[in-house]
């Protein structure tokens, strides 16, 4: 595919047949607006549905808090800046009566979802993560559960000695109701072995998703670049996902943010929005069979959005009431609900609140 040809990249990626790698290593060495002019159609057709009243467009959010119940973690990632060790001063674990609170006041402005993450703590029992889920959902019953990431679920299989099935049917009768695709950085086993080498594999990571959706559990996709990976390394990562999704069908969306350097191992400097909205684009015509692409305001910030709405991304994710991971990396990013609302309208499209399965709230019709 020749550079600056737009009508063959037209006709070679918005036809029936998907594109290979060797064709999203063209698509991605394309000038960057003919590639979002190409991802912007792909999205158009795969959210059909996504029209309210005169042709205005839908672009979607969810009310959600990121609830961190530790930062103990023994694996050591290199890129990470939130974990602590066990003898850490700044070491915790949250119990109930701590995380409760905060999910009332997720629910006084009509949140839906929490993502309950933690860190490969070396002690903490089966029972205190059955037992808070349980707990959570006695108690708030109209919250989804968007929990524990596969590195973490592959920790507590190995530490409490059960098979993954049991674990996620375990936690899945407790009350977890999805699984975040965190801990996927990039899924290929070189990166992975120097930026993470005490977590899992790529095959690891992909098992854990398949094993999930086999149980009933959604989960998305994530993919966090910008650092030591190849461009090439990128397409066998949305590859691998592709393949799952193909097998599967158990992604719900696909979130891709930047590395953010700050306060970590890797002296690397963090790439910049043009790179951000070149990989959105390639994500969103390479995962065919992914209709929602969310956007990474943590990383990205507010003014970008409303670029990245024209480059693929139909959806601008989650409000975050709280969020410790990414930020203690040195992003400083925040929003409000107002802030999401306004950018959404600011771009040209209906903003409108969902919930985890990309229903409607407060609506019959449901956008898939």
């Amino acid at each position: 595919m020749k550079r600056g040809n737009l009508k063959a990249a037209f006709k070679n990626t918005l036809g029936k047949q998907r594109i290979c790698k060797k064709e999203a290593l063209d698509l991605y060495q394309r000038p960057l607006q003919e590639l979002g002019l190409i991802a912007h159609q792909k999205r158009l057709e795969a959210k059909k549905d996504h029209y309210e009243g005169q042709g205005g467009e839908i672009v979607t959010y969810i009310v959600d808090r990121n609830i961190n119940y530790t930062n103990v973690c023994q694996v050591g990632c290199k890129f990470c800046a939130f974990y602590r060790s066990e003898k850490s001063a700044e070491a915790y674990v949250l119990s109930f009566e701590e995380i409760h609170p905060k999910i009332v006041e997720l629910e006084k402005i009509g949140g839906t979802q929490i993502l309950l993450q933690g860190g490969h703590h070396p002690h903490l029992t089966m029972d205190y993560y059955t037992d808070l889920l349980k707990k959570i959902k006695k108690n708030h019953p109209g919250i989804n559960i968007h929990g524990f990431s596969p590195p973490e679920l592959i920790h507590f299989s190995q530490k409490f000695n059960y098979s993954l099935e049991e674990i996620l049917i375990q936690f899945r009768e407790a009350g977890l109701g999805s699984i975040p695709g965190a801990g996927g950085e990039i899924l290929v086993d070189r990166v992975r072995k120097i930026l993470s080498p005490l977590k899992c594999s790529s095959e690891e990571w992909i098992n854990v998703m398949r094993v999930a959706h086999r149980c009933g559990i959604s989960s998305t996709a994530t993919m966090m670049f910008g650092h030591i990976e190849t461009i090439e390394e990128r397409i066998e990562h949305l590859q691998k996902l592709r393949d799952l999704q193909d097998e599967t069908g158990g992604f719900t969306a696909f979130i891709g943010w930047t590395f953010q350097p700050s306060h970590t191992r890797l002296p690397i400097k963090a790439v910049d929005s043009e790179e951000y909205l070149r990989m959105l684009s390639l994500g969103r015509i390479y995962l065919d069979n992914i209709s929602n692409i969310q956007y990474s305001w943590v990383t990205q910030g507010l003014e970008v959005g409303r670029r990245a709405l024209k480059y693929g991304a139909n959806d601008f994710g989650g409000t975050m009431m709280e969020e410790n991971v990414v930020s203690s990396a040195g992003t400083a990013f925040k929003v409000s609900l107002k802030d999401i609302q306004n950018q959404i309208r600011h771009a040209g499209y209906h903003p409108k609140q969902r919930n985890n399965k990309y229903d409607l709230v407060n609506r019959e019709k449901k956008i898939t």
